[in-house]
């Protein structure tokens, strides 16, 4: 299993709004960016990821699961775009801030504080496991497919 970070601003979706999609899930569309697009073409079904609330808020603030492998982004005019979907799997009850990432010693490697504009980025197994105990998440329970 692999961990990833998807980015959103919640005024344009929202974890709240991930929820409310339940089992079905929702693709993971809109993003224009080469290296975001590799990482998703990466994804398994099944890898675990944080859904980090962007701009407003700089937070981790839930868990999401990848439920479809990528495929074309129904959003993208061009065929080069492609997307995976995910499902919400649990909130993060103390949200984790980019803050509190960046005073984390052990964090100083994770992509989010050396390139926090990248959409959708990997995550390391100890990185997903420490920002969860962070959040007041159990990392077993949170990683557990």
């Amino acid at each position: 299993m692999q961990y990833w970070l998807f980015k959103s601003e919640p005024f344009k979706w929202s974890f709240e709004q991930q929820k409310a999609k339940g089992e079905a899930g929702q693709e993971w569309d809109g993003v224009r960016n080469y290296q975001a697009r590799n990482f998703m073409r990466e994804m398994a079904v099944g890898d675990r990821g944080f859904f980090y609330h962007s701009n407003e808020g700089k937070a981790v603030v839930g868990i999401v699961e990848v439920i479809a492998t990528a495929h074309p982004d129904s959003t993208a005019e061009d065929a080069k775009w492609e997307c995976v979907d995910i499902k919400a799997m649990m909130d993060v009850p103390k949200p984790v801030t980019l803050d509190d990432v960046k005073a984390e010693p052990r964090l100083k490697d994770m992509v989010l504080v050396n390139n926090s504009r990248l959409s959708v980025q990997p995550v390391t197994a100890e990185e997903f496991a420490l920002v969860c105990e962070m959040g007041g998440l159990d990392p077993k329970a949170a990683m557990a497919s």
